[in-house]
């Protein structure tokens, strides 16, 4: 192709939602609320777990982590996409793309790893409770921590890297609700076969890798409670179950748009709801509001509040 005869790209055109003004409406109300439900639920949930005493435990110092990675994935995508909603001509700009992939596949990246903390914990809590406290210090709860937020950061970095240096011309749109990279390494002006490849070893197999620990983590610990009792089996089952699905409706859509990133599921935004907007506001409310001590600790900082401002 001769550079001389196309025009470089500044932006790009996000089609999203496709639909009469009545349904851009509608999914404008929609996705509004729960992406407020999701930024208070997330916000709600780290400041109990930072203010409240009772819960200074491994296990709740990883859901405030987590709270935190879910409400930033769903900033990094959601509010742009809320936006072109009630704008004519849905564009973003170049760096503007590179920044939307950027933070997506960083946070995202981090998340994942976490998920597998979270799963380590609930194994050694379960399978080796008199060790727990010693096994789950606070010194290796900030490794954990890091080691998340460094695998997310090179996981980005190792793909933005090859990605913010193609050169896009011509074509500029984008089938989807936000820049990701299978759909915006399509328009690129050059070969980029090796780059679909690293995409699908880079974060088709990540998500797959994480997706199975994480399944064979909880059979393991339902074999185990299984073992000692049958009736907190039940209890387990019931919890854990609610765990799979929201682990569940994240790997699997990433599995689906990363490991076959260049098919037709790659242009599927139903999928891409799923992890950016849904899980984000499902977390809080499987991993910690159906909590009864969240609830309590909850309710205890609420009373505290009210009556520190009663007394002022």
């Amino acid at each position: 192709m001769d550079p001389k005869n196309v025009s470089v790209v500044n932006e790009f055109i996000l089609l999203g939602f496709s639909g009469p003004w009545e349904l851009q409406i509608f999914f404008f109300v929609t996705f509004s609320l729960i992406y407020s439900a999701t930024v208070v639920g997330n916000i709600l949930i780290m400041v109990t777990v930072t203010f409240s005493s009772t819960l200074h435990s491994p296990m709740y110092f990883l859901l405030g982590n987590l709270s935190f990675l879910d409400m930033c994935l769903s900033t990094a995508t959601t509010p742009k996409m809320i936006t072109n909603l009630l704008t004519e001509h849905k564009t973003i700009s170049l760096w503007g793309c590179m920044t939307q992939m950027f933070f997506m596949h960083f946070f995202g990246g981090a998340e994942m790893t976490l998920l597998i903390v979270m799963a380590f914990d609930r194994y050694i809590a379960i399978c080796k409770p008199l060790h727990y406290r010693t096994i789950m210090s606070h010194r290796l709860l900030n490794r954990f921590v890091l080691l998340s937020w460094i695998i997310g950061f090179i996981h980005t970095m190792s793909q933005m890297v090859l990605t913010v240096n193609l050169p896009f011309c011509g074509h500029n749109i984008v089938d989807s609700i936000f820049c990701d990279l299978p759909l915006v390494i399509k328009l690129a002006c050059v070969e980029t076969y090796s780059l679909e490849l690293f995409v699908i070893a880079d974060s088709g197999l990540l998500s797959f890798i994480c997706f199975i620990l994480l399944l064979v983590s909880y059979t393991v610990i339902l074999v185990t409670v299984q073992q000692r009792s049958s009736g907190g089996l039940t209890k387990a089952l019931s919890t854990l179950s609610a765990h799979i699905i929201v682990v569940t409706l994240f790997f699997g859509p990433c599995i689906f748009i990363y490991a076959w990133p260049f098919s037709n599921l790659a242009s599927n935004k139903t999928l891409a709801v799923f992890y950016t907007v849904i899980t984000p506001l499902l977390n809080p409310i499987i991993y910690t509001l159906r909590n009864q001590k969240m609830q309590g600790a909850m309710r205890k900082l609420r009373l505290q509040h009210v009556n520190s401002i009663q007394n002022f």
